[in-house]
């Protein structure tokens, strides 16, 4: 059930993404593009999925933090700004500037997005697996 209720979901958000338009690179680009052509209709995507969610982790929170199959739900962290947030966050920015492409919208648009959206799921793909070697190592030469 929980399976046929994640394919649901993630169905839901697919769905979403398309409908929105938020598969279609050159509508994120022009969110990006402030100076020029600017396409603020991110913003209501963007309003649209956070308010709902700011909703939900107040109900989560007074239910103490299960959702309504009686599963925790994960606590939001405080952990503040370090290194791997400052340079996760610039790697997805630059990759979101440059392909116009997240992770959702990237999953969502790999059967129509041709040789291009390919491309760059298999190099965000690449990219995740990469990135804990990359980092232990990065981490040992800072500790020695």
């Amino acid at each position: 059930m929980r399976n046929l209720i994640s394919f649901a979901v993630g169905g839901l958000f697919g769905l979403g993404l398309l409908i929105s338009g938020m598969t279609d690179t050159t509508k994120v680009i022009g969110w990006l593009d402030v100076f020029g052509a600017w396409d603020p209709t991110l913003a209501f995507v963007l309003g649209g999925a956070v308010l709902p969610m700011a909703v939900a982790w107040q109900i989560g929170a007074r239910r103490g933090n299960r959702a309504s199959n009686d599963m925790m739900l994960p606590s939001p962290s405080n952990a503040g700004v370090d290194r791997s947030l400052v340079v996760g966050s610039t790697l997805f920015g630059m990759g979101w500037g440059l392909a116009g492409l997240c992770p959702g919208p990237a999953l969502a648009s790999a059967m129509f997005g041709g040789v291009g959206g390919l491309a760059f799921l298999l190099a965000m793909a690449l990219g995740m697996f990469a990135a804990p070697p990359v980092r232990m190592r990065l981490d040992r030469a800072a500790s020695a």
